[in-house]
């Protein structure tokens, strides 16, 4: 048992942090890349796509205090990763952090858990990218065939399957652009997190304003807070935190922020930086949003692929629903790209530390990326997109998000007891009671979720510890490590 609990040295990490080469990560990265890589992975689906899916079915126009309770689970928690990407700035997120401070199951158990943040969440996004993108070409006269579909039975249910082969390719194509480099990725975020903050100021401002030349009228948030259908979570205030827990796959972009740590410039001062400054700019970003647009249309009208388009609508303005349409199509593509960075850079890590096989950790001579690392994971997604409707994905994606957030803030209160006096750029305030805060909140959202998403982390959970034990126990660096260690001799007894 007391190999499973290893952690791996901060000694072995912090020169691994330090690694230059043509066999090592390229450092490009500046604090604006940085901050748009967060801003570029929060702005997205949560806004574009899961905000009037959630309204609808879950929370109603109370879908604003869902935001609420998601955003003060995200600041405790984006607290605690602060500190540890300023302190271990290396690629790998939560997986190494958690392999620092609680052992190594526990690591593989969170990285294997990140494949649900990062994977789900890109497959997720590819979904409501191709609903965009449908309705967009529809709007301009150049309607796309429709998805090839079929019908199966499992267990006695029948499912009915689209092969949403618009989110197959566009995952595609930007694996292609990961694997040419990290630096032109985060200039192609930068460009793009432009034009959709653009977009969604616009959209605040033509509402608002809207609202106030009509006497703030339509007013569709009576009542605020649905009465409960009598089922937990659809509506009252089990849906507000069912919501929560939804609309928390919104957020999960500031974390992936730290898994580009090996990337960046100054990772200790810039790391901070580009998580919690995101995770600020976009909260109040979601709130504004998901307040004008319940106000604007009757919630359960924006159960759609382009809840935001709908409640442009309603202004009159039909230039705006075109840049608000493109904004949507063009921000969903920075998503997924930050997504599928964040889960090749765990694969990685993994890989370098033995746990996952090696080709994983393999770097382009030229591009100086995981190349194969990245392909594998975008053909996964690919397929992801293509076939798994989107009401499941975002739901694991929330589940995997909130396990990684309740780790990390446990390892926070770990290192501040086992090394105290390790040098801290960040310092997360107010420890323990941030950590706790963390972990209560992230609980409660996963609570929240239902039992079936419950059911589907467990499942995924018992698979990826049969590939550990099968295969990462036996090829672990830090057991083989500890065995080619000399163990220090007992200290005599007066028996002996």
């Amino acid at each position: 048992m007391s190999k499973l609990l290893l952690t791996k040295p901060l000694d072995t990490l912090l020169q691994e942090a330090q690694e230059t080469g043509e066999h090592s990560l390229r450092r490009a990265l500046g604090p604006i890349n940085l901050l748009t890589l967060g801003i570029g992975a929060v702005i997205g689906a949560g806004i574009f796509v899961i905000t009037g899916q959630a309204a609808a079915q879950f929370a109603g126009p109370a879908i604003l205090l869902s935001f609420i309770l998601a955003g003060i689970a995200c600041a405790f928690a984006g607290l605690c990763y602060a500190e540890f990407a300023s302190m271990i700035p290396i690629a790998g997120s939560a997986y190494t952090y958690s392999y620092a401070t609680l052992g190594e199951l526990v690591a593989w158990i969170i990285g294997w858990d990140l494949i649900l943040e990062y994977a789900f969440g890109a497959a997720t996004v590819a979904v409501g990218w191709s609903g965009h993108f449908r309705a967009f070409l529809k709007d301009i006269g150049m309607a796309l065939p429709a998805m090839p579909h079929s019908d199966l039975v499992v267990f006695g249910k029948a499912v009915h399957l689209n092969y949403d082969y618009v989110g197959f390719l566009v995952i595609t194509a930007i694996t292609a652009i990961l694997v040419i480099g990290i630096k032109e990725s985060a200039n192609f975020t930068t460009a793009i997190v432009i034009l959709k903050v653009a977009v969604v100021c616009m959209f605040i401002a033509m509402g608002a304003g809207f609202l106030m030349r009509h006497h703030g009228q339509p007013n569709y948030w009576h009542p605020f807070i649905p009465p409960n259908t009598g089922v937990r979570g659809q509506f009252g205030w089990s849906g507000i935190l069912r919501g929560a827990g939804v609309v928390f796959f919104a957020y999960i972009g500031f974390d992936a922020v730290s898994t580009a740590a090996q990337e960046a410039k100054n990772p200790k001062r810039d790391m901070p930086f580009g998580i919690l400054g995101s995770l600020i700019i976009c909260t109040l970003l979601y709130i504004l949003v998901s307040g004008i647009l319940t106000r604007l249309v009757p919630y359960s009208q924006l159960n759609v692929p382009d809840p935001v388009v709908v409640g442009i609508r309603v202004t009159g303005q039909q230039w705006a629903t075109f840049l608000v349409e493109l904004g949507a199509i063009a921000g969903l593509a920075t998503v997924m790209l930050v997504m599928l960075l964040g889960q090749s850079r765990v694969f990685y890590s993994m890989s370098r530390d033995g746990l996952l096989w090696p080709w994983a950790s393999k770097i382009h001579p030229r591009f100086r990326t995981p190349y194969i690392s990245s392909i594998v994971v975008g053909l996964f997604v690919a397929i992801l997109a293509m076939l798994v409707p989107l009401s499941v994905l975002d739901e694991m994606t929330s589940v995997g998000t909130l396990l990684a957030f309740v780790l990390v803030s446990a390892g926070v209160l770990v290192m501040r007891r086992s090394h105290p006096h390790l040098n801290r750029p960040f310092r997360t305030p107010w420890v323990p009671v941030v950590p706790i805060l963390a972990i209560l909140f992230s609980t409660l959202l996963i609570i929240g979720l239902s039992p079936m998403t419950q059911l589907r982390l467990v499942v995924w959970l018992v698979i990826g510890l049969a590939i550990y034990f099968s295969y990462g126990r036996k090829h672990s660096k830090v057991q083989k490590l500890q065995l080619a260690t000399p163990q220090p001799k007992p200290e005599p007894t007066m028996a002996d």
